[in-house]
C-alpha cells in the first residue's frame, strides 16, 4: 500500500517538488518553492502577487494566487478570478507545448472575464487580457509552437 503525501493538517498534498510551470519533479530533486495555499489577499495584492509570478515564467503559480482570490470571494468577483485563473493555466498549458489545452482553457477564462468589460473592477485590463487570450488560443489552434508571453493584468 502506498503512502499519501500530507499537509501539516493532514489533508492529501503531492509534495513532489516542481518546476516553473508546475510539472511534478522526482522527490529529492530542487523544484521552485510552491505558492502557498489559503492565502487571503486584497483585489490590489493579488493581483500585483500574480503579476510578479507571471513576469518571472511561473504562470502556474499565478494560477494558485487566483486560485485563492476565486475561493476565497463571494459575489460577482467570484468568477472574475476564475475567469483569471483560467486565463493562468491557459498560459501554463502554452508554455508547456499543450495546444489544445491551452486553447481550451485561454478562450474558456476570456468567456469568463467577458462580463466585466463594460465596468473593469480593480483596474484590470479586461479589454486587453481578452485580447492577449483569444490570440494566443488562436495561435494555438493553429498548431504552432506558440511562445507565449506574460500579459499586464492592470491598465
Amino acid at each position: 500500500m502506498s503512502r499519501r503525501d500530507r499537509d501539516d493538517e493532514g489533508r492529501a498534498r503531492n509534495a513532489r517538488p516542481r518546476d516553473g510551470l508546475g510539472r511534478p519533479l522526482p522527490y529529492g530533486s530542487d523544484g521552485v518553492e510552491r505558492q502557498p495555499e489559503g492565502i487571503v489577499r486584497t483585489p490590489a495584492q493579488t493581483l500585483a502577487e500574480a503579476q510578479r509570478l507571471l513576469d518571472d515564467g511561473k504562470p502556474f503559480h499565478a494560477h494558485e494566487v487566483f486560485e485563492d482570490a476565486w475561493k476565497s470571494a463571494d459575489g460577482p468577483d467570484r468568477e472574475l478570478w476564475r475567469g483569471l485563473a483560467q486565463l493562468a493555466v491557459g498560459l501554463t498549458h502554452a508554455a508547456r507545448g499543450n495546444n489544445v489545452g491551452a486553447a481550451s482553457l485561454l478562450e474558456r477564462g476570456a468567456a469568463n472575464i467577458e462580463p466585466f468589460r463594460a465596468q473593469p473592477p480593480h483596474r484590470i485590463d479586461v479589454v486587453g487580457l481578452r485580447e492577449w487570450a483569444l490570440k494566443l488560443a488562436e495561435e494555438a489552434k493553429q498548431r504552432v509552437r506558440v511562445s507565449p508571453s506574460a500579459p499586464r493584468l492592470t491598465a
